[in-house]
């Protein structure tokens, strides 16, 4: 089989969490790992990794000639339920397409119904999954406005990958989604109940059977699948149990800061460093908040977005597999001369094809999702590192300013005594 083959070290590549190893984070060294100077700033540093992924992106560039956007959330309230329509924008100069713009409305179930055509005309390809339908976690109105905005995003960046994709992008089914002004016809379309039932029966079948001998390409995309699903899904779990406690951490500052100054009121000659001190802590208190809605909007949402990835690739796996051990099946009973060979003959044979259309598909889609994957997760911990380092180093500045106004109080009174 043609195709790019699977490089066999990718636990190389993971992100290694394992808690019986230490982190060596903090170290006085200040030179990199090639002996050169370390960076003035945290940005430069920044930079010269943003250089390197500039020049990744150029070189495997793929001419986009679609552009969607998904905007102006709008709630609709009927008798039986209230959903949401958003706003679907596409700008094209395919030729394929009647005009160069579109401007529909599609609810949430329309994404779905666009991603369960793709997966059913494309199985082996991986289709970037949507959020999920239901409430997430730390939500507690299904219809917020800071939910109502996480789902549009997510909306926007599941079409968007599918604009990019140069397969999944000349569906049929996706121009009929960004197209059509009505798809209520379109929904009605696809296969029946008895159908979608032979599908699930044979690929129960297939699974119970086995595959006699999947190709090591696979074998290792798979453990490598388990191994980060695994590694992503605890991550996410931390970076979620973190926000929570910055939360309350938040929550608590801002009660500290009315007590110093409370305090205050009460202590006629400690007034000043306890007003001081409050206020330190109120501005302490805003940058923490900032950092907060920082990491719940930029880290944890790419996070979870690849937990659901992981799950979509590993379907998509188990798919491939599906197809070789219904291949291998009926090569099995072509063998045996059990049945009309001839009529066999040309079945086996087009399963032949279509594992080898599988394994190709999957070959190329894996090469796209683990570049995303590398340049997402990186954009993301990049962004928190920032986040971080600003944080930080404005907290340190405000409690440095206090101790610099302290230190001048005590000089001028000392100074006051000695006269």
């Amino acid at each position: 089989m043609s195709g790019q083959t699977v490089p066999a070290d990718f636990s190389g590549h993971m992100l290694d969490l394992d808690e019986d190893e230490d982190l060596d984070v903090f170290t006085k060294n200040t030179s990199l790992a090639d002996g050169s100077p370390m960076p003035n700033s945290p940005s430069s540093m920044v930079n010269q990794y943003r250089l390197e992924e500039d020049e990744e992106d150029q070189q495997g560039a793929f001419t986009k000639d679609v552009f969607v956007s998904v905007d102006n959330p709008e709630s609709h309230v009927t008798a039986i339920e209230t959903f949401i329509m958003y706003r679907v924008v596409t700008k094209t100069t395919r030729s394929e397409f009647d005009s160069s713009e579109y401007d529909v409305r599609r609810r949430y179930q329309d994404f779905l119904w666009l991603r369960s055509r793709l997966e059913e005309n494309h199985p082996t390809l991986i289709v970037h999954p949507l959020p999920e339908k239901f409430v997430m976690k730390g939500m507690v109105e299904r219809f917020n406005d800071d939910f109502i905005e996480t789902r549009r995003k997510a909306l926007h960046r599941f079409l968007n990958k599918i604009s990019e994709h140069p397969i999944l992008s000349y569906s049929q089914h996706f121009k009929v989604f960004l197209t059509a002004q009505d798809l209520a016809s379109q929904r009605k379309q696809g296969p029946g109940f008895l159908s979608r039932m032979g599908e699930t029966v044979r690929a129960v079948a297939n699974s119970v059977r086995g595959l006699r001998s999947r190709p090591e390409e696979f074998s290792t995309m798979h453990d490598y699948m388990e191994n980060f699903s695994n590694k992503i899904s605890s991550v996410d779990k931390v970076a979620q149990r973190i926000i929570k406690e910055q939360r309350e951490y938040l929550d608590e500052l801002k009660q500290y800061s009315p007590t110093y100054s409370q305090w205050a009121e009460s202590e006629q000659d400690l007034a000043e460093p306890l007003k001081a001190v409050a206020s330190c802590v109120e501005r302490c208190s805003k940058e923490t908040e900032e950092q907060v809605e920082h990491l719940s909007e930029v880290l944890v949402p790419t996070l979870h977005e690849y937990v659901l990835c992981a799950e979509t690739v590993k379907a998509v796996m188990r798919r491939r597999d599906n197809i070789q051990a219904e291949f291998e099946a009926k090569n099995e009973a072509l063998m045996s001369r059990k049945v009309d060979q001839e009529a066999l003959q040309e079945e086996v044979d087009a399963l032949g094809d279509r594992v080898e259309l599988a394994n190709n598909a999957l070959r190329g889609d894996w090469s796209r999702w683990q570049g995303s994957l590398r340049t997402d997760l990186r954009s993301a911990f990049i962004s928190a590192a920032e986040k971080n380092v600003e944080y930080y180093e404005k907290c340190l500045a405000v409690w440095e300013s206090f101790l610099m106004s302290q230190r001048e109080e005590s000089s001028e009174q000392k100074g006051e005594d000695a006269s």
